[in-house]
């Protein structure tokens, strides 16, 4: 499947799901427009690809909305020479957007199946800045931080304490915060050993299992 097709579908859908309802990061717009998200996802729900909502994956996770996806990129401020953390790979479309922003990225995967899915997916887009973790994602990946972003794509009862203490000076995390059926978008920014909190709206996410998030 050539790389460049549906052009004009990933253009109409970042201006009228995501530009147009107020995301207005030039970096991010550019890469949404780039990024094939129709090689994201199962055969079967490619040709829905580019439609505002998220979509399954397998082993009950998902795709996320890209409006979702841009909303909590241009909230993570990624500048090109940030190491950037990630909190469930899912199939690998995140993981690549933010490759394309960032100097490096590790995402940490707790199902092994999804994880080589993504792998397999990344590679096929000739992405080779990403790194594909299987674990539990809680507690992080303290053998590369700091980190100078965090991004969490699914929900947490409360933002792992693991993940703040890999955080650098500046550093910016944004995760979806609240009950498995409601999460509130949030960014903490690491200021002085301080975590300033910014809140951004209602969300719906999967649930992140582990340590420091839901139980089974």
């Amino acid at each position: 499947m050539a790389m460049d097709e549906r052009t004009e579908e990933r253009s109409r859908m970042v201006e009228t799901q995501i530009a147009a309802r107020g995301v207005k990061d030039e970096r991010v717009l550019s890469v949404m427009r780039s990024v094939p998200r129709h090689l994201f996802v199962p055969a079967a729900y490619r040709g829905v690809a580019y439609s505002d909502c998220p979509l399954p994956i397998g082993r009950g996770q998902t795709i996320s909305q890209p409006y979702i996806v841009a909303v909590m990129t241009e909230l993570l401020a990624v500048k090109p020479e940030d190491r950037v953390l990630e909190i469930g790979a899912g199939s690998g479309y995140q993981a690549a957007i933010l490759a394309r922003l960032a100097k490096t990225v590790i995402s940490i995967e707790r199902i092994n199946e999804v994880a080589e899915m993504a792998r397999e997916n990344l590679s096929r887009f000739g992405i080779g800045n990403v790194k594909i973790v299987t674990g539990d994602g809680t507690i992080g990946y303290p053998e590369q931080a700091p980190y100078d972003a965090v991004l969490i794509t699914a929900a947490t009862p409360e933002v792992p304490p693991p993940l703040i203490d890999q955080l650098a000076e500046g550093g910016r995390l944004v995760a979806p915060v609240g009950s498995r059926d409601l999460q509130e978008l949030v960014r903490i920014t690491k200021k002085k050993d301080q975590a300033i909190r910014e809140f951004f709206g209602g969300v719906v996410f999967v649930p992140l299992l582990g340590r420091y998030g839901w139980n089974e």
